[in-house]
Formats: C-alpha cells, structure tokens, sequence
C-alpha cells in the first residue's frame, strides 16, 4: 500500500490529499480534529493528485459543484454508509443528522450519523459541511465552525448566483 501526499492552497487554508495506491483516500485542512499524524501521510509528492486538485480549484472559482475524482474512503461500513449519504446533499443545501438517519433508515442513529460526520477522511469533495443541528445552528465541524460557516455561506452565495444567472 503506497502512500503519498500534496499540499494545495486554498481560501479555507492550506489542504492536505492524500492517496492511497494512487487514489484520494484524504483531504484534511490545517488543525482539524481526526487528522491522522503527518507520518502516515506519506513521501510528498503531486503525481496522483492532478484531477482532484484541478476539480478543487475549480469549486473554489465557483465554477464546479459536484465531484467526480475517485475515491478511497477507508472506515467502518456504517462510516461508508453515512459518507455515501453525505455526497448526496446537493450543492448549496443542507441537511441535519437527524435527517440523514432517517434517509439511513435509522431514524434514532443521528448521534452515531454525527460521529461518522466527525471522522470523515475527505473534507469538503465529501460534503460533511453540509450538516446542521436539528434547530439549524452550525455543530461541530472538524475544520471549525469558520471553515464550516464560510464553506456553507460561499456555496449558498455561488448557488443563488447561478439561479439569478438563468432569470
């Protein structure tokens, strides 16, 4: 299993991709709770990070709103689950944990869907942002509630824009 890993800029701070035998397998941002120790990470090197790193700017320009890049996604099968949930919410919309449970067909999971949230691997390309408190307030965000404020706003702000564009 060969590992290895680039840093990209980006407006939310510096992003750590990692791939696994070639395959994004991590997106961390500077001081987010879960990143794993820089060891693992890998040599450092941008080989097989140009598609992801090419649909990243372009969603940081405004210009993407769905990834495609293959993915990696290393966890327990209930964290795979709730990762798949979590690329289902659309751009510029968001949903609480108590209604992904119930999308999971467990209603009474949304502590547990919200643990899984926490670990995701691949900030951002897999939306963990995208989830609310059941009031509507902004909970826990791996990348902090700034990072987690800012992403939602600018997705917000890109996806009215793109609307107004069609009228």
């Amino acid at each position: 299993m060969e590992r290895l890993h680039t840093l990209i800029d980006s407006p939310y701070g510096t992003l750590t991709l990692v791939a696994t035998d070639g395959v994004l397998s991590g997106l961390y941002m500077t001081e987010q709770r879960h990143r794993p120790p820089e060891e693992t990470f890998g040599d450092r090197d941008p080989a097989p990070f140009g598609v992801a790193i090419s649909q990243l700017e372009a969603y940081f320009d405004g210009e993407l709103t769905e990834f495609d890049v293959p993915l990696r996604l290393e966890g327990t099968p209930f964290q795979r689950t709730v990762w798949d949930e979590l690329r289902r919410i659309p751009y510029g919309e968001t949903r609480t944990y108590g209604e992904l449970a119930e999308a999971l067909g467990k209603p009474n999971a949304s502590r547990a869907v919200g643990l899984a949230n926490g670990k995701n691997p691949i900030g951002v390309i897999v939306p963990c942002h995208r989830v609310i408190g059941a009031n509507g307030s902004l909970t826990g965000y791996g990348g902090g509630l700034d990072r987690k404020q800012r992403l939602l706003a600018f997705e917000g702000g890109a996806a009215r824009a793109a609307e107004d564009a069609l009228f």
